[in-house]
């Protein structure tokens, strides 16, 4: 998943729901857990509160309305955390008693912590215990009528609670992060799933850019489909355009040609008059401009509509060995450092003419050497487009950079001596320019003219 993806975007929306969801669950399930276990322990101490109230209530044989044990042995170990006291609230008859297991202590009361009895008249609470003991207190006061007004309270260790609760909240930790990592993992296959269509279209588009396809194929979900049916639409629709320019260009080309034609015949007999030649030297212009814009409309036309790839190592290995049968005169000596995962994203013909005239070019002007270097290469570290650079070095005399200004210009020649029509690195700067590409010019290692090939990787 990479940065500012709908599929990131999608992950950590539903991680950040799916953890805000089990940090709210695990608090609410761990509070329930804890006044569940609350109630547990309040009914246990309300077990011993109301044997405490029916043994004040029925005094034993001798009169003794507080009673000495509860049968617990935890109440007769002194400090165990467990607690009994029955108090004795008449003014000036005040007595109280209270279970072995407190000492000499005392329980507080929790009417005197302003809580509020509740239906079945008893308090329930925390309260500090002996040694600063933390405890769940219950406590009721008893009305006897004339034989006296009472409170009694047990006590029992809050420490029980705690543990049970936070065995608890450990359990539900372990079980919660489980749960989370089984529903990150659901999430990424969910996320990947649903968006395996949208790869399909970005796989498509890229195969459609490289040549190697034409149209989106298959069939997509009903939420897409929509935008696959567009973009095929739009397909066809930019091969109508550029099919029906490039026959309006022919049809233009050959509808000037006769009137051409005409214009030369016309002034041709006319033999040697100044109209006449002038008349010659406009029309050979004209004609160059005709066929010039039609060649640039073939090739544009090539570019727009479908893409093609084209193996760069074979084309260099080729016109190498063709070029040196070509220069065979000067002994030439051309050496070709190639990648052979270099592929160009264009027609194969053009890739031979740019090429072919480079080293064309570099051959004329060599003393002894060429060199040929292609690498497939990213144009700067950010970005996900790569190139295949062409560079062609000679041991020539060079150029300076205003003679390097000249030799790009359409029919311009440095030296007349040489052959050829002076349109060889016009034509490559035209060629290069129309697939994104370009050719600079500059000083090779070897001594000569350094050119540089730019062209889009396939």
């Amino acid at each position: 998943m990479r940065a500012n993806s709908l599929a990131l975007r999608l992950f950590l929306s539903a991680t950040a729901w799916a953890v805000v969801i089990l940090l709210i669950t695990g608090v609410v399930l761990s509070s329930l857990y804890r006044q569940a276990v609350e109630r547990a322990f309040d009914r246990r101490l309300g077990v011993y509160l109301r044997t405490l109230v029916a043994d004040v209530a029925s005094p034993d044989e001798a009169g003794d309305k507080f009673p000495q044990s509860l049968g617990e042995p935890l109440f007769e170990l002194p400090l165990s955390g467990w607690y009994w006291q029955v108090t004795r609230l008449d003014p000036g008859k005040t007595d109280v008693r209270a279970s072995r297991s407190l000492w000499d202590g005392g329980l507080p009361h929790l009417q005197d912590y302003g809580i509020a009895a509740g239906p079945n008249g008893s308090r329930e609470g925390y309260v500090p215990g002996p040694e600063e003991q933390r405890l769940r207190l219950v406590e009721r006061n008893i009305d006897l009528g004339d034989e006296g007004h009472y409170l009694v309270a047990v006590a029992g260790d809050a420490a029980e609670i705690a543990d049970e609760t936070r065995s608890f909240d450990q359990a539900l930790v372990i079980t919660f992060s489980i749960l989370a990592a089984v529903l990150l993992l659901t999430t990424m296959f969910q996320v990947r799933f649903g968006l395996a269509p949208l790869k399909r279209i970005s796989d498509s588009l890229a195969a459609i850019r490289s040549g190697s396809a034409e149209r989106l194929a298959g069939k997509f979900p009903e939420e897409i489909a929509p935008l696959a049916r567009e973009t095929n639409a739009l397909i066809e629709a930019n091969k109508e355009i550029v099919e029906r320019a490039r026959t309006h260009v022919g049809n233009l080309a050959h509808a000037l040609k006769t009137p051409l034609s005409v214009m030369v015949n016309e002034a041709t007999a006319r033999g040697s008059e100044p109209f006449a030649l002038k008349v010659l030297e406009q029309a050979d212009i004209m004609r160059d401009q005709v066929a010039r814009h039609l060649e640039r409309a073939h090739l544009a036309a090539r570019l727009t509509v479908v893409g093609s790839v084209t193996d760069v190592a074979p084309v260099v290995t080729a016109l190498a060995r063709t070029m040196e049968k070509i220069h065979r005169d000067k002994n030439v000596a051309i050496e070709v450092h190639c990648d052979e995962q270099a592929r160009f994203r264009g027609e194969r013909p053009d890739l031979e003419e740019m090429i072919g005239n480079l080293v064309d070019n570099a051959c004329k002007w060599a003393s002894s050497r060429v060199a040929i270097e292609v690498v497939r290469e990213r144009p700067d570290a950010a970005s996900e487009r790569q190139v295949v650079r062409i560079v062609v070095d000679d041991d020539g005399r060079g150029l300076s950079p205003s003679e390097r200004e000249q030799v790009a210009k359409r029919g311009q020649r440095l030296d007349e001596t040489k052959p050829g029509s002076g349109l060889g690195l016009s034509i490559v700067v035209e060629l290069a320019s129309l697939y994104g590409g370009g050719l600079t010019l500059g000083t090779a290692p070897l001594g000569g003219l350094r050119a540089e090939l730019v062209l889009p990787a396939g």
